[in-house]
């Protein structure tokens, strides 16, 4: 074959899909003007590169970035629903995620304000499932859209040292390292009216917990003046919330997934909510709208990344019902409460404890389905035998906390090694361990502190592959163990 007869049949193919892109653009734009044309807001155009022409000859604009003055004169006249990799004026922030050094790496930029949206690097909005809340108070005025945020006496109190794992791809792909000193690495950025925000904020406190108050009154616990610091028990910590922040490939690559269909999934399921992450392929990062996580430090902070420190971790995913108002029905807050008194022992002791709170509300089912998933049990007959059944009925899964990403809050820390784990839980324990940390004993919750509603959830679980240092239930056993039914319940 000529090259020019393969250059010809290359030119053809291009203007095929020209053509082809061309028209799905006309009939995206024709769907949505219809859906939306008695509204004097949302004036939708689709925007794609300079200088194309739809199937009726006319030019397709690039984004217009004229400010609507009827929501502050600082978002783009028309709502812009995507935009697309090469179009004219897209230029996004430098990210180099993985890069050791801050600067080199760039933050995190989201913003969609009309000044900005060009220098996206990133899909979805800062705060996460918070950005909805903000949207309200702009909505009713309470809350300018261009808000920016006075960060002055926002520093962390403690400073995490900068590890090795931060510019490991392969070891945090859900959050961003460098989250709680943007204040600090880009200020220039942000003094030249870049919107960069932290996604991570560290800080300390005092905590009281009535159980601990018990145990120091009763001689169990003691007031040491570092970790007690009084005799009401007042517990002396650090604390850092983190936001999650998805770099695309590496989440795509730890679930064993292909990123573009990681992409569509996220854009499916969500209804839609962020196209970006089908036309922008170019855009590797994501902050999902999500809640993230938090983490209690009991001890030195710069001795987590020691292994020759002892090091007790209780990795904790959120019961809203348990932890917060004392449900009886699982162990939630008594494994909590159990394992942070280990944590505070640790700390006396010289080590370090380690508490990591994960807000993935009824294993990341949510707690409308957890709800249901209690209606099914005590009307359908309470085993152990069903226990797992009555959820996949309900939710289609037995769980959806998927561990994989759980272990980057710990590279993140620079923990290598764990002597004790707080945790019966195998797919906590196995992400870890796949993640290269060490964990080198695992505590199962004693049994005078799991309440009796909840035996039916700890035989279930051991039998699935949860750890113990008793016997596993056999199938009979299972059919055994039952939990209240409601004629148990009164009002």
């Amino acid at each position: 074959m000529s090259e020019a007869v393969l250059a010809q049949i290359l030119a053809t193919l291009a203007d095929l899909k020209t053509n082809q892109q061309t028209l799905s653009d006309k009939v995206d734009k024709m769907q949505v003007d219809a859906a939306l044309k008695d509204s004097q807001f949302l004036k939708v155009d689709h925007y794609h590169s300079a200088g194309q022409s739809d199937s009726d000859g006319d030019t397709v604009a690039s984004p217009s970035y004229d400010a609507l003055a009827s929501l502050g004169g600082v978002y783009t006249e028309k709502p812009i629903l995507t935009t697309y990799v090469g179009q004219k004026g897209v230029k996004p922030s430098r990210m180099v995620w993985g890069a050791s050094d801050p600067k080199t790496r760039g933050p995190v930029v989201v913003s969609h304000l009309a000044s900005q949206i060009n220098h996206r690097n990133a899909i979805g909005a800062y705060g996460g499932p918070y950005s909805i809340y903000r949207s309200l108070a702009v909505a009713m005025g309470d809350l300018p859209a261009d808000y920016k945020p006075n960060f002055e006496n926002t520093e962390p109190p403690i400073k995490i040292k900068q590890q090795p794992q931060w510019s490991d791809t392969s070891k945090i792909v859900s959050m961003d390292p460098f989250g709680h000193l943007t204040s600090e690495y880009y200020k220039s950025e942000i003094e030249n009216g870049l919107d960069i925000r932290p996604t991570i904020a560290i800080t300390r406190a005092h905590m009281i917990v009535p159980e601990f108050q018990d145990e120091i009154k009763n001689g169990t616990m003691h007031v040491d003046g570092k970790i007690f610091v009084n005799e009401t028990g007042e517990l002396n910590v650090h604390k850092a919330a983190v936001d999650p922040v998805w770099f695309l490939p590496g989440v795509a690559e730890r679930l064993n997934v292909e990123e573009d269909h990681l992409r569509r999934s996220l854009f499916e399921v969500t209804g839609g909510m962020y196209p970006e992450l089908v036309t922008r392929p170019d855009l590797k990062v994501f902050l999902p709208p999500i809640g993230g996580l938090t983490v209690y430090i009991f001890g030195n902070h710069e001795q987590l990344s020691d292994p020759s420190t002892r090091l007790t971790v209780r990795v904790h995913d959120e019961c809203n019902g348990s932890d917060v108002f004392g449900s009886d029905i699982c162990t939630c807050r008594p494994y909590l409460i159990y394992g942070m008194k280990e944590c505070i022992k640790e700390a006396q002791n010289g080590g370090v404890g380690l508490i990591i709170y994960f807000r993935k509300e009824g294993r990341a089912l949510g707690e409308v389905t957890k709800y249901l998933v209690y209606n099914a049990r005590k009307r359908g007959g309470d085993s152990a035998a069903k226990y797992f059944e009555r959820t996949q009925n309900i939710a289609g899964v037995k769980d959806m906390r998927f561990q994989a990403l759980m272990p980057d809050v710990l590279h993140w820390l620079g923990v290598t090694k764990i002597d004790r784990f707080m945790s019966m839980s195998n797919m906590k324990h196995d992400a870890i361990v796949d993640a290269g940390i060490k964990i080198l004993e695992r505590c199962p919750i004693p049994d005078e502190m799991i309440p009796p509603d909840s035996k039916v959830e700890m035989d279930a679980k051991i039998a699935a592959g949860y750890f113990t240092t008793g016997s596993v239930p056999r199938d009979e056993d299972l059919c055994r163990t039952v939990g209240r039914d409601w004629d148990a319940f009164h009002a």
